[in-house]
This record gives C-alpha cells, structure tokens and sequence, in this order.
C-alpha cells in the first residue's frame, strides 16, 4: 500500500474515537499515595496514567493469570486446533476435533485460567461432546471425566515448566 493509503486509514482510524466519551480524573492510590490522572469512559473503570511504566505497575501489566498454568494449558490444547485465545480473559478455545480412537465423535475445550496462583482450583477444563447420527453432528452434552483428566494433565504440566525453570536459575 502506498504512504497516503497509510495515512488515510490512520486519519480514519482516529476519527472513529472522537466520538468516545472520555473524560480526566485525578485520583489517589490507595498503596503508594501518590496522585494522578484516571482516564474513564462510560463507567468509572480505566487506567492511572502514573501507573504506566513505574515500577509499582508491574502487576498490572504482568499476565492477569497464572503464567505456569498458561502455557501449561497450551501445551496441553496443542494437540486440538485453537479457535480463540484470550490471554488477559484466561481462556482458551478449540476447534471441534476428532479424536482418532473414536471417530463417531468430536470434541471441543474450553480451558479457563481462573487466578494468579498455581492451585488446583485455578484450572477449569470444559470438553464439549458432539456425535455423529449418520446426518449431522448431535450434542451430547459435556465429559466430566475427561475435563478433570486434563485438569489434572495441566497442573501436572505446570509444575514441571516450574521444576525446569528453578532448575535451570540454578546453575
């Protein structure tokens, strides 16, 4: 694309925001005290410009999951093709996929990274299961068992990537 082409989508791009109701607040932090300006829209969620880039803020911008279990869980997920990947949400989502043993029927995962911490709590895993009647795929509702099973897979996972790391910081 030609430099204008360029230029003409960034003007329109940044037009389409002039109509977005932001307004400047000032606000304190409650954990350091310190003051600074709050940029919300509609609602009276949004960001602490002072937070961006000061060591306090790492929290904020690390991942809002845990990021053993993260990668755990995509380690685990690559064997199924991904449709929707969510990092800051902790979810990740498949395609449906045919396993091989059982050709009839398909699955797809709905894994969710619920927390920060590397528990067993923090893990949910949703397999949902569709069979095959001859003329269409028929839902056939969700298999507990296997959802726990890669629960279990992912935990497990985790705390080998943990074992490996501290293993590789000591030498």
């Amino acid at each position: 694309m030609t430099r204008i082409t360029i230029l003409i989508l960034l003007l329109s791009a940044l037009s389409a925001c002039s109509g977005l109701n932001i307004s400047e607040n000032t606000v304190k932090n409650e954990d350091t005290g310190d003051t600074g300006s709050f940029l919300t829209g509609a609602d009276e969620q949004g960001i602490v410009l002072s937070d961006i880039g000061s060591p306090s803020s790492n929290k904020s911008a690390a991942l809002p999951v845990n990021a053993l279990l993260w990668r755990a869980s995509l380690d685990i997920a690559s064997f199924v093709p991904l449709a929707d990947v969510d990092t800051f949400g902790g979810s990740i989502l498949t395609e449906w996929y045919s396993l091989p043993s059982r050709p009839d029927e398909r699955i797809k995962l709905a894994i969710f990274v619920l927390d920060r911490e590397l528990r067993s709590d923090a893990i949910r895993v949703i397999v949902y299961v569709q069979r095959n009647d001859g003329v269409s795929w028929v839902d056939a509702g969700q298999d507990i068992e296997m959802g726990t099973r890669l629960e279990e897979l992912i935990l497990t996972r985790a705390r080998e990537i943990r074992a490996s790391s501290t293993l590789e910081s000591d030498d």
